[in-house]
């Protein structure tokens, strides 16, 4: 049996694209000039089909892996991003470090909001889960939009765990970035964290809420009693 290469793949992701569907991609992901997501390229492939594609061509060597994350495709590299969760889902310690390696080796590849989601809680989180997690402050530091973005997603792990403090700590980092992703973002994991243990969600908002950028704000409290939203959203807390 020949073995699967990323080839094939490339070839099976193109016998799927639907031009319709990547325009609406297009516009979805703010592809125009100055946008966040500017230049990327689609195929026009819904993510239950590359999730499919992922299952089947997960054994694939993490060297042709890697060359799909390098592809100019966007569900070229979000395929590849998927295998690497499902390895590194399986694998033992050692292959679990080869798995994160490659993923904070490719960041200039995980570039839009989508890709960054589905794999870093998944992968940055799991790894340091039980190590130290400088890096994700060295990410929130960072001037890149999806590092920074990386660095407070894959915190979803730690509040999956009840444990808050880099939640907290790297949002305090974030509090005051300009882009519309990170302000998304931060009031995400904030909202998790309160779904988890509300007290240390207020007790956060409380100090910064008057600061917040209104989307994070807006995110964190989502799903609050109406009145006590108002509460805040009128700074009357």
């Amino acid at each position: 049996m020949t073995a699967l290469s990323h080839k094939q793949l490339i070839d099976e992701l193109k016998q799927l694209a639907d031009n319709q569907v990547a325009t609406q991609l297009l516009r979805f992901f703010k592809t125009g000039p100055g946008d966040y997501g500017e230049g990327d390229q689609f195929l026009g492939i819904k993510v239950p089909q590359l999730r499919k594609l992922a299952k089947h061509y997960m054994a694939l060597p993490l060297s042709d892996v890697k060359q799909l994350i390098c592809s100019p495709w966007h569900e070229a590299r979000m395929v590849a991003l998927i295998i690497l969760t499902l390895k590194f889902k399986l694998a033992d310690n050692v292959e679990r470090k080869k798995v994160y390696s490659l993923y904070t080796a490719s960041t200039r590849y995980i570039n839009n909001w989508d890709l960054v989601d589905v794999t870093a809680p998944n992968i940055m989180g799991e790894y340091l889960l039980e190590r130290d997690r400088s890096v994700l402050y060295t990410m929130a530091r960072s001037r890149d939009l999806w590092k920074k973005r990386i660095a407070i997603i894959s915190t979803y792990t730690f509040i999956r765990h009840h444990q808050f403090d880099d939640t907290l700590a790297i949002s305090e980092i974030l509090l005051n970035d300009k882009h519309d992703l990170i302000h998304k973002a931060v009031g995400w994991m904030l909202r998790e964290t309160g779904n988890r243990d509300l007290k240390t969600e207020e007790h956060f908002l409380q100090q910064h809420y008057h600061n917040m950028p209104r989307t994070m704000l807006r995110y964190a409290i989502e799903k609050f009693p109406q009145q006590r939203r108002l509460q805040y959203l009128h700074g009357k807390i």
